[in-house]
């Protein structure tokens, strides 16, 4: 975020006590009740899209990802939709060409998270560059792709209580031109860069939300099914298996909100993780086809997986798999117990472990996996599948 205009830096901390409550009713009362938005089900390794001033740019899987979580965070928001979510993309890429910076400049520790590079605009930090002086967070939340994409948002139950405010505690946001509302949040002195990046916005999001759409995307267009990408589809098939040897493992997290033990941080554990010793055999969940081989900070190496089931699609997750363990490629079959890998401690991990997920609705939808697991007959407990749009990252 860039400098901060004055007499907007925190308006509500100027208001008494009966005021700030009026101002939060209005702006509780105006955020839009609704449905999920868009569903992520697709991550291309690159996208080339033009700005609206006619200036092509070309982003990579890592800037992807990143779109990825604040698309799946606006879904997760009642209020924001597909609107809400082009508005914050649009910030992103302003602010950071949608890369997570550190800035050691102002915070030194800020390099020892998870990070894309480092920056050095005043005390701003990561995606949005959001500044810890002007009240969005600590470093480590800020440091966190996730939370400042709810602090983006904002509302009633986003971090920040509407100070400072966020696109849902902006009255009539959604009436505003999209650059217009990313700079109502941003508060920037640069208020008209927004705009440009429109076109940008929708390109990415058209891309990550198209149902079947090639891995290897690089124009918008060519993720639409083609008969090079059309034998990446799996078979159907029935029998489902549990993900790992019997009598190897034990489980040690479940489904859920939870504080992240190398974070520190209060995130949504999107699986369940199963304590086994480094280099026990990672089995394939069910017959399928590899849909992603990659690495990141959090999950470290992470195998994905696309599956047909009789009760529809459904994808997936093995994280933190042990180095040079991997047995597949990306586009390659595997069969239900198939050994895919082994378990590591790769990525954000204190010990080794598998962590497992199921996306039943696209990637980028996880539900609780042993409620999955138990309605295929592979699974162990009983615990009931969350209700719909809870998203979260494999850690």
């Amino acid at each position: 975020m860039r400098k901060l205009l004055p007499f907007l830096a925190s308006p509500v901390l100027l208001l008494g006590p009966t005021v700030a409550l009026l101002v939060l009713t209005i702006i509780s009362a105006a955020a839009r009740p609704g449905v999920c938005g868009p569903s992520v089900s697709n991550v291309p390794a690159s996208l080339t899209a033009t700005t609206a001033d006619g200036v092509s740019m070309r982003l990579d899987r890592t800037q992807l990802s990143h779109a990825a979580t604040i698309a799946r965070v606006g879904a997760a928001t009642d209020g924001i939709g597909r609107d809400g979510v082009i508005v914050a993309l649009m910030a992103a890429l302003t602010e950071s060409r949608l890369r997570m910076l550190a800035n050691t400049g102002a915070y030194p520790d800020s390099a020892n998270y998870p990070n894309d590079g480092n920056g050095s605009d005043h005390d701003s930090l990561g995606l949005l560059q959001m500044r810890p002086a002007a009240g969005w967070g600590s470093v480590a939340e800020l440091m966190d792709p996730e939370y400042q994409a709810k602090a983006f948002f904002g509302g009633p139950d986003g971090p920040n209580h509407g100070s400072p405010r966020g696109l849902l505690d902006v009255p009539g946001w959604d009436s505003l031109p999209k650059g217009v509302a990313a700079q109502s949040v941003e508060v920037s002195a640069y208020p008209d860069r927004y705009a440009a990046y429109e076109p940008v916005a929708e390109t990415i999001l058209d891309a990550l939300t198209t149902p079947g759409s090639a891995a290897h995307a690089t124009e918008p267009g060519t993720n639409l099914p083609t008969a090079e990408n059309a034998v990446r589809q799996p078979a159907a098939g029935t029998e489902v298996v549990f993900p790992l040897p019997s009598r190897s493992w034990t489980r040690t997290s479940g489904f859920g909100y939870r504080f992240h033990p190398v974070y520190g941080t209060r995130l949504l554990h999107a699986g369940v993780d199963y304590a086994a010793p480094a280099g026990t055999a990672v089995l394939a969940a069910a017959d399928g086809v590899v849909r992603e081989v990659s690495w990141n900070p959090r999950s470290g190496n992470l195998l994905v997986l696309d599956h047909q089931l009789d009760d529809g699609p459904v994808s997936t997750a093995y994280a933190h798999l042990l180095d040079g363990s991997l047995l597949v490629s990306d586009g390659d079959p595997v069969t239900a117990g198939q050994q895919l890998a082994s378990v590591g401690a790769t990525g954000a991990a204190t010990g080794p472990h598998l962590h497992f997920e199921t996306h039943p609705q696209g990637f980028y939808n996880p539900e609780e996996p042993e409620a999955w697991l138990r309605t295929h007959a592979a699974g162990q407990l009983k615990k009931a599948a969350p209700a719909a749009c809870v998203t979260g990252d494999p850690s």
